[in-house]
Parts: structure tokens; sequence; C-alpha cells
């Protein structure tokens, strides 16, 4: 991956955390259980972690996710950091990649696959139930649950959504050498 200037970074973080706002405060699906909803602003957030590092993907996890609780459920720090962990770890396993030049092989396809289930179970299985037992005091079986839930729903939406949106924005973008002059 090439080097990203730091403008470009600080507006793929604001355009990443506005998007994700969006999504995760407007675009809510309801899960069967209380106080989880499926969420498909995860593979927005995947998506910005891929092509401009863990830095982006920590930021967007962060600003996104606290604007959803402020104007909405309140702030719940626990979630919060799951997202942040989420970004940080999709964004880092995906270095080096060659999207935005246009290359989005199988390899890259799944490793990106990968580093989302192992984000996701990381931060919803670990991250954010441990959180709410240790600043919220809330019951280990509630949260697990929740956890296990938001585990599994958000694999396969950041997996199935975040898959296409990559395989459309590799498309779009001209590999280099590509080009030829012409006579």
């Amino acid at each position: 991956m090439n080097k990203v200037s730091p403008i470009t970074q600080v507006v793929a973080i604001g355009i990443g955390a506005a998007i994700f706002f969006v999504l995760g405060r407007f675009l809510i699906i309801p899960a069967p259980i209380p106080n989880t909803s499926i969420n498909i602003q995860y593979a927005v957030l995947a998506l910005f972690a891929t092509l401009y590092g863990p830095v982006s993907g920590l930021a967007i996890g962060a600003i996104g996710h606290v604007l959803i609780d402020a104007t909405g459920y309140g702030i719940w720090a626990s979630w919060e950091i799951a997202s942040v962990v989420f970004g940080l770890i999709v964004g880092a396993a995906m270095l080096h990649n060659k999207v935005r030049e246009g290359e989005l092989g199988k390899k890259t396809l799944v490793r990106f696959n990968v580093a989302v289930v192992i984000a996701h179970a990381l931060a919803w299985i670990l991250v954010a139930p441990l959180g709410d037992i240790l600043i919220y005091s809330e019951p280990a079986s509630k949260v697990f649950t929740q956890g296990a839930l938001a585990f599994v729903s958000n694999s396969i939406t950041t997996c199935v959504i975040g898959s296409l949106i990559l395989i459309v924005y590799a498309r779009t973008r001209t590999k280099s050498g590509s080009l030829k002059l012409e006579d």
C-alpha cells in the first residue's frame, strides 16, 4: 500500500466516521436480543481500515461509535472500545495490500475476511463483554449473549458487504502499468 498523506488520512477519517455514524444511527436492524442490533456500518469501517490503515480504522471506529451513542443510547465505553479494536485489527491485518491500486486477488480477499472474523471475535466476544462486566457491572450471561450475537451478525454482514464493496472499489481503480501509449 502506498503511503497516504496526512491530509488524505484526515479526510478519510472524517468521511469514514460520518458514514459509520449515519449507517449505525439510521440504518438499525433490530436483533432478537435486547440492546443489540445487526449492523452494516462495520463493512464501511473495514473498507476504510483496509484502504487507509490501522490508525484510520481506530479513529473511525472511535469517532463513529461515540457519535452513534451520544445521539442515541448514551455513551457505552465498552462497545465503543470494541469498535476501536475492530478497526485497529482489520487495518493492521490488511497492511501492505494493493487494493487502492486496483489489485484485489483471492489471497487479499481471504485475508480481509479472516481479519474481519478475528477482529469481530476479539471485539465482541472478548472486549465488549469484559468491558461491560468491569465498567458497568453487567451480568456475564447477558453480555456474553449480546457479544455472541454481535460477533455472528457483524461477521456475516461485514464479510458479505465489505467483500462486495472491496471488489467494486478495486475494479474502479486503474492498475499501475495498465495504460499504454498509443501511436
